[in-house]
């Protein structure tokens, strides 16, 4: 997954909020997701309403040096089709 490239979450996914952050849950393959922190379901919800993965990084408050762990939670993701590449 590269920072400059627009993405947006899966049209089958739903997303629940919770205490912790959120659930996600995949209509198509049936795939539940724990978002286990409150930037994080924050960041995937936004994901669609930005022009790459790092605006929308920036816009849900992320610190640049944080960036790595919330890239490889958005590719743990990625790989299950809760988020997918957005072709604008």
């Amino acid at each position: 997954m590269r920072l400059d490239e627009p993405w947006q979450l899966s049209p089958a996914v739903a997303l629940r909020p919770e205490p912790f952050g959120a659930l996600a849950y995949h209509f198509g393959n049936r795939r539940l997701s724990f978002l286990k922190r409150t930037e994080l379901a924050d960041l995937v919800k936004g994901l669609g309403e930005h022009p790459s993965v790092e605006h929308a990084l920036r816009a849900a408050g992320i610190r640049a040096s944080d960036y790595g762990a919330y890239v490889s939670a958005l590719q743990g993701l990625a790989d299950t089709d809760m988020i997918r590449p957005r072709s604008d």
